[in-house]
């Protein structure tokens, strides 16, 4: 089985300079009193394409011959990893096609095909994407980038976790916390992998919806739980029907724990972020800030740093958790 090295993430983002944005870290003196800690902020909401996925459609696609960039590439997303390989791929002049759930986010679907790409649509909830992705792989001669279960895709999101504790360090503050959220688990294994490797005392937990809590029930049971095809969240973006065969094997080493946060808890801190903290963030990339904010784990007096993964938030939900309809 593929795993991924801190040399492969320390590559990645040799790949990435220049290309991908240095993400800053944010602390508010507000938070910090809430949760009598410090708490710094990593908002991939910055990041081209407005999510962590461009650092991983970036590391696997520029490593493509010339050849393979010609025929193309095709990827399967509900939306951050969508537009992450549409503006890659455009970026780097091949041709792109993107499997996409037919209620992805109406704001998803517009930004990947404003980046060139074709989308396909698809039943999330009686097809399977996997499938279709292979048969478009077969027949058109494109390049399958997958959205969390790839070690290069893995070794991109690394760079999270890298960049995290370097600019941490030069804050003068050591982690002794990091929460980073988990759908595939790709963003996780990587940023726990260069984490534990950097900080190795700090300890890392990863963040579910409570209807897709895969990961959770998979690190309890030893093997990869699948999720109940009638589940549903307003986290789009960590819907992915189980853990990856790459990704758990990593996430089960390096993980702590992994906590899980209701859609309830998701609105609330979507709401903070937006009125509190100035920042525009989407209840899949929030979801490690919503278990700090719920009280799931107790971090007073330590220094903790948060990935905010994504800002890509449709703007009918946006409008309605800030309504509190949610």
């Amino acid at each position: 089985m593929s795993t991924v090295t801190f040399a492969d993430i320390e590559a990645a983002a040799g790949r990435l300079e220049g290309l991908a944005v240095k993400t800053p870290l944010i602390e508010s003196p507000a938070l910090n009193a809430r949760l009598g800690a410090r708490v710094l902020l990593k908002p991939e909401t910055l990041q081209h394409a407005g999510a962590f996925k461009f650092r991983g459609a970036m590391n696997r696609i520029s490593q493509l011959s010339a050849e393979e960039r010609a025929r193309g590439v095709v990827a399967c997303s509900s939306g951050n990893h969508a537009q992450g390989v549409a503006l890659v791929a455009r970026m780097l002049g091949a041709p792109a096609v993107i499997v996409m759930p037919a209620d992805a986010p109406a704001m998803k679907v517009a930004n990947t095909r404003g980046y060139g790409a074709e989308v396909i649509h698809y039943d999330r909830y009686s097809e399977d994407r996997d499938a279709i992705t292979r048969e478009i792989s077969a027949t058109r001669g494109m390049t399958i980038v997958w959205p969390f279960d790839d070690p290069d895709i893995v070794a991109g999101q690394g760079t999270v976790g890298l960049e995290l504790v370097g600019q941490a360090k030069d804050l003068g503050a050591t982690l002794d916390v990091v929460l980073t959220p988990v759908g595939g688990g790709g963003l996780a294994a990587g940023v726990s992998t260069a984490v534990k490797h950097l900080s190795p005392g700090a300890k890392v937990y990863g963040v579910e919806p409570s209807a897709f809590d895969d990961t959770a029930r998979s690190m309890v049971s030893g093997h990869r739980e699948k999720i109940d095809p009638a589940a549903r969240s307003i986290c789009d973006a960590l819907q992915s029907p189980a853990p990856g065969a790459i990704t758990f094997p990593i996430n089960q080493r390096t993980l702590d724990a992994v906590l899980t946060v209701t859609d309830g808890q998701v609105a609330e801190a979507v709401r903070y972020a937006y009125t509190t903290l100035k920042l525009v963030v989407e209840p899949g990339g929030i979801v490690g800030l919503a278990a700090l904010l719920a009280g799931e784990l107790d971090v007073s007096g330590q220094t903790v740093g948060v990935v905010l993964s994504g800002g890509n938030i449709d703007p009918a939900l946006f409008s309605r958790i800030l309504a509190g309809e949610l």
